[in-house]
């Protein structure tokens, strides 16, 4: 192993006793990501609870997804600078420190009944898994091979769909078991009948939360004691495709166009995703689809995520073989025809056309941040920042998604992640090539 004057070791060099702690490191950091999956994909069932709560129509409700991942474009960047001076593990647990006080925040968002609060905590909650995610995405793609970097994180991203399948059926469990009251039906209760239920509303959300805040806090105690492999990610060379190329000469990663249209295409995945997620419940409620009741609709969600989970790990294995661009046109495709599906039918065939998009959506995220990121060099730090921004798409896309399923109906506005997956099969035909702003095309 060659060590530089720093102390740092690069992920080229990575040999003996240092690729047993990268394996090490590389565990711990699957296990992170299972517990992002798991937090961001609770907001899949608190929609639909929260709709009922505040009696709230499919826009206003789409703000928890418009706060939740606004916070990406606000912190990502911030963070990505964060990450170059307090290093990966600095960064990871400041991260899990953050998401922790965030989930502290919706026991008092619960107990006051405030919708704004509830905004402002899932803003803070997902602030800190905006600087989980700018230090634990790039650090993967480095502990390792360059050329096996989309199918190692897509492994780890396939444990993060293990979350995002668990976090569902535990939701339905626990928030959505009380069936919630109508407006109507509140005015007929009495002064302690409403106390009593507005109680029992508010521990649905507090208790699950302040378990997932200790959860948070303790995995933070278990990083500051782990060993990690500090690997400088700015003395990392610049490759695509076997070729070295000399960054010196650009002066930020704003320069690569396939890191551009690689930020659109987490941009728009992420929004179609989260859309889907976010209107399963109330769309396989529908009379025409499945007709189910909100707490039976939240365990379906899991086959949603679950899809991603398995596509994941089969996706890490079929991209050793396969060049993962390839197998991204391919899935976007597939969940272009599926959703199309699902808008047009009705009843079972609709219900899991959508369903399986998860399948494809499996491998996308992964697959577009190592295609994007890759040929950085040392501006993969902000390009890891720039890429981690574009998941706002999840704030937006869901309540352009929202204004239309108030107007022209939920199943009609499937036709919005149409629009996203069409884009995604693009990049993975074209777009992802690497490229500078001078034109440059050196795929």
């Amino acid at each position: 192993m060659k060590a530089n004057v720093t102390g740092r070791i690069t992920a080229n060099n990575l040999e003996g006793s240092d690729r047993s702690s990268s394996m090490g490191s590389l565990a711990a950091l699957t296990f992170l990501f299972f517990i992002w999956g798991f937090i961001t994909c609770l907001n899949d069932i608190l929609i639909p609870h929260l709709k009922a709560v505040f009696t709230l129509n499919y826009t206003q409700v789409m703000l928890v997804q418009f706060c939740f991942f606004t916070a990406y474009f606000v912190v990502s960047i911030p963070s990505g600078y964060l990450v170059e001076k307090i290093g990966y593990k600095g960064g990871i647990m400041a991260g899990l420190f953050i998401a922790g006080m965030g989930c502290l925040l919706f026991y008092p968002s619960a107990g006051r009944l405030s919708y704004a609060l509830f905004l402002v905590a899932f803003f803070v909650l997902a602030s800190g898994i905006t600087l989980l995610q700018v230090a634990a995405n790039p650090y993967v793609t480095v502990l390792g091979k360059p050329e096996t970097a989309a199918s190692r994180l897509t492994m780890t991203q396939a444990f993060n769909s293990l979350g995002t399948t668990i976090a569902p059926y535990f939701g339905a469990l626990f928030i959505l078991s009380a069936a919630v009251k109508t407006a109507d039906e509140k005015k007929l209760l009495n002064t302690s009948e409403l106390s009593a239920y507005q109680a029992a509303e508010a521990a649905a959300v507090q208790n699950p939360y302040l378990l997932l805040a200790a959860v948070l806090f303790f995995i933070a105690v278990i990083f500051a004691l782990l060993t990690l492999p500090e690997i400088n990610a700015t003395e990392q060379p610049a490759t695509s495709a076997g070729k070295s190329y000399n960054t010196e000469e650009h002066r930020s990663a704003w320069s690569y166009k396939h890191l551009i249209l690689g930020a659109l295409g987490i941009f728009v995945y992420v929004g179609g995703e989260v859309a889907i997620g976010s209107f399963l419940i109330n769309f396989l409620g529908e009379p025409a689809i499945a007709g189910l009741e909100k707490q039976e609709a939240g365990k379906y969600v899991s086959f949603y995520w679950g899809g991603a989970m398995v596509g994941r790990f089969a996706g890490a294995v079929i991209m050793q073989k396969v060049p993962p661009s390839k197998v991204l046109t391919f899935n976007a495709v597939a969940a272009v025809l599926l959703v199309l599906i699902a808008i047009i039918s009705s009843g079972q065939i609709s219900m899991w056309a959508i369903l399986c998009v998860g399948l494809f959506n499996s491998i996308m995220f992964p697959t577009i941040f190592s295609l994007a990121i890759n040929g950085l060099g040392k501006h993969t730090g902000q390009g890891s920042g720039i890429l981690c921004a574009a998941i706002v798409g999840g704030a937006i896309i869901p309540v352009v998604q929202g204004l239309f399923a108030d107007r022209i109906g939920i199943q009609q506005a499937f036709f919005i992640p149409v629009l996203c997956y069409l884009y995604i099969a693009y990049y993975g035909w074209r777009g992802y090539k690497f490229s500078v702003s001078t034109g440059t095309n050196c795929s």
